[in-house]
């Protein structure tokens, strides 16, 4: 017996199923899924110093379970004194088992820990059916330590998802449980 995620196994068996009502699917295979989820974070004051890129790829490792990257600067700005190749982020691409592990938990306890929570906003979709959320701080999820953190980040969120239009990826991802705010 092989462990399967919750969120994995309701979408196979209840999600398909009402997406394929909701939309008219002729088949299965046209049914919209997350294809992965990317957490990335830019640090512009890592041009002055290089810790905090560690920093950044330790709270993303833990954060995820995955171990995270540094991102590098494509060209050079002067007035940013940048480098091409300088590191300047952190990201992790979660898919498969991971990925629907790393939902769940910011579904059920991260998200919820937000102050004055009412929601995440709808206006996140690129019209290619992804969607993309900004967390301001770092600290809503359980597994960083307030106590050793040097300095409070946000990070981007990024579902990527093999719907065709923002409608479907919007009902897609109600159905996993993202807590949309009502307009």
């Amino acid at each position: 017996m092989t462990y399967t995620p919750r969120l994995k196994q309701e979408y196979k068996e209840r999600i398909v199923s009402s997406l394929t009502e909701e939309f008219e699917y002729k088949n299965v295979m046209q049914v919209p899924k997350l294809t992965k989820i990317v957490l990335s974070r830019g640090i512009g004051a890592a041009v002055a110093d290089k810790k905090l890129i560690d920093h950044a790829i330790d709270e993303l490792t833990l954060i995820t379970g995955q171990k995270a990257v540094s991102t590098m600067s494509k060209k050079d700005v002067a007035s940013f004194k940048l480098r091409k190749g300088m590191p300047i982020g952190a990201k992790v691409t979660l898919r498969g088992e991971r990925m629907y592990e790393f939902l769940d938990r910011l579904i059920t306890s991260a998200l919820p820990r937000v102050r004055d929570f009412q929601g995440i906003k709808a206006t996140g979709f690129d019209g290619r059916g992804n969607y993309n959320l900004g967390i301001t701080e770092q600290i809503i999820f359980p597994e960083i330590n307030i106590d050793k953190i040097n300095r409070i980040n946000g990070m981007d969120i990024t579902f990527v998802t093999t719907a065709e239009t923002d409608k479907e990826a919007k009902s897609l991802l109600t159905h996993l449980g993202l807590p949309f705010k009502k307009n």
